[in-house]
């Protein structure tokens, strides 16, 4: 059964890592997936077309008001309607070459501002500009990707646990907007821990040894692995369909049981990608 037919979906982030691991499970599942992002409009095309059919791709900076306000135009003037949103877009320092520490103390200002305004910022203005055209569709729904880091404090990443943390709050409130305007939005959101995916690279190295130190972080997981893409998205694809019609403003927490056990403390793992 495809559980999103006839669906018009939009993923932010939707061309690497969770993002398009969401838009191939969507894809799957009979929508019609609109993946957005930074890239040049033609590779972004590219990586749609590879996805799989009924998959397109607009360039949209989350941090952009006015990219935003074009999307919905466009998607609104080529569809007619959208029914998912799914505000996946997020970094977790300003650049992956980012050496600056960002922990509370020596934390810049600038990086501050700058994953917040990624992160925060884009969810507020992907739902404000998407509430208008979703509030005349049947069961529309949107889901907010935040993150383990938002439930608790994480020293070494004090912008981004940060504003994941906002998410969580911000979701909640856009629930309780809809459901008090009677719109016929669901807002829900998923706090995914140790994904295996592109932000984990920084830690885990790509040389010969990172399929050790992979081993080794998930000794600390109660499932003794790290989660994947698609573990995401059938989360996302769950909380996208009908099928929960009577959740809003919930939270699914997608950790491995990392939050169930003492392996959740505030003290921090830390893989020394040079030593392990």
């Amino acid at each position: 059964m495809k559980r999103l037919q006839s669906k018009v979906a939009l993923i932010t982030g939707g061309t690497q890592s969770i993002g398009n691991g969401i838009a191939v499970l969507f894809n799957q599942h009979g929508a019609q997936v609109i993946i957005a992002g930074r890239k040049p409009l033609e590779e972004g095309m590219l990586i749609a077309k590879n996805i799989g059919p009924n998959v397109t791709y607009i360039k949209l900076d989350v941090t952009k008001e006015q990219d935003w306000q074009s999307g919905m135009t466009l998607i609104q003037k080529q569809y007619g309607k959208l029914d998912i949103l799914i505000n996946n877009a997020g970094i977790e320092c300003p650049s992956s070459n980012t050496q600056a520490p960002q922990n509370p103390e020596h934390c810049s200002l600038a990086d501050w501002q700058a994953v917040h305004h990624v992160n925060l910022d884009g969810v507020f203005l992907g739902c404000k500009y998407a509430l208008a055209i979703m509030k005349t569709n049947p069961n529309s729904a949107i889901v907010n990707i935040g993150s383990r880091s938002g439930l608790v404090g994480i020293p070494s990443s004090a912008a981004y646990s940060s504003s994941k943390a906002a998410i969580r709050n911000y979701t909640k409130t856009v629930a309780m907007y809809c459901a008090n305007n009677h719109y016929p939005i669901r807002c829900n959101i998923i706090h995914p821990a140790a994904i295996l995916s592109k932000m984990w690279d920084k830690e885990l190295g790509n040389d010969e040894l990172r399929e050790h130190r992979i081993a080794e972080f998930s000794k600390n997981i109660p499932l003794k692995r790290m989660g994947a893409p698609i573990d995401v998205a059938y989360a996302a694809l769950y909380l996208a369909s009908d099928e929960s019609q009577f959740m809003t403003g919930a939270e699914l927490l997608l950790d491995g049981g990392i939050m169930a056990g003492s392996a959740a403390s505030a003290k921090e793992t830390v893989i020394d990608v040079k030593n392990v």
